[in-house]
């Protein structure tokens, strides 16, 4: 074969491989909280490393997510620490932040392949969320305060929450909460209409609902630690650091950038305000000085 020939199959070899490689898929679990976090993870991924980045969202509960990441579905998400300790590790029950981090990020790494980056800044996992009008009548500042409340309460919880028994049992242990009835499964989007409209008292919501920040609830904190630290970090596949040369160093980027009440404002502006999901993460990134 003559040179020019050589070099024309090795050329055309090389960008059949290319085009039979994937995109760089970054997930999410079935929330706004995480989809706002892909699209930010994307957007920044896209323009640091000038590839495209696909998306794939609505994954579902943690352990689905998790599964996508370990065969490959998806490259990295965004998880919590909490929830990675005892839903995906199955592991006892710790408080300390840095413990579970460090846990769950060793075993990780030796259970999956899969890395764990510092953390983003805020914390996720679950929050027990009040109306307020409940907390000014009963002078209810922390969930401890909930242990003794009169009414008795009916509880809300996610299908994921009432599947790790761990989580229930704990609250129920560690606080005693007097409950009128069995807990509702209810979808999480369902939350804030079942308390407005009575029909639960309690729910098991995140720090960055968007419905904390009209007022009308309140977050109860796991003031006797019922719950685990969940801390919020990316985790990675360890291959896709091989595949894709510069990703860690742009993803580390993002460690600390994100807040609770920053997090929550997102959500807001796209559950509420209706801003797109692509330019509420592109004001994000410009915000934190990572996009121009």
């Amino acid at each position: 074969m003559k040179r020019r020939e050589l070099l024309a199959a090795l050329a055309a070899a090389s960008w059949a491989g290319c085009s039979r490689r994937r995109p760089l898929a970054v997930g999410a679990k079935s929330s706004t909280e995480q989809a706002i976090l892909a699209e930010v993870v994307g957007q920044h991924l896209e323009s640091k490393l000038r590839l495209p980045v696909e998306r794939k969202l609505n994954l579902g509960d943690t352990l689905l997510a998790h599964q996508a990441l370990v065969t490959g579905t998806v490259d990295l998400y965004a998880e919590y620490s909490g929830l990675a300790l005892t839903i995906v590790l199955k592991l006892p029950h710790e408080t300390d932040p840095s413990i579970v981090f460090e846990r769950v990020r060793n075993e990780y790494r030796l259970r999956s392949a899969v890395e764990w980056l510092d953390p983003l800044g805020f914390s996720g996992g679950f929050a027990m969320i009040v109306r307020a009008e409940d907390a000014r009548a009963g002078q209810l500042e922390t969930l401890g305060d909930a242990a003794g409340y009169a009414p008795r309460w009916v509880l809300g919880v996610s299908q994921e929450f009432l599947e790790q028994p761990t989580l229930f049992r704990r609250l129920m242990s560690v606080y005693g909460l007097p409950l009128a009835t069995a807990p509702k499964t209810l979808d999480p989007a369902a939350f804030y209409r079942a308390l407005a409209k009575n029909e639960v008292s309690m729910v098991a919501g995140s720090p960055t609902d968007a419905s904390l920040a009209t007022g009308g609830f309140k977050w109860l904190p796991d003031d006797r630690g019922a719950f685990p630290a969940a801390q919020a970090a990316l985790a990675v596949r360890a291959d896709a650091f091989e595949r894709y040369p510069g990703l860690r160093q742009a993803l580390a980027a993002l460690t600390g950038r994100f807040t609770t009440e920053g997090l929550r404002a997102l959500v807001r502006a796209v559950e509420v305000q209706r801003r797109p999901l692509a330019e509420a993460a592109a004001g994000f990134l410009r915000q934190a000085g990572l996009a121009r």
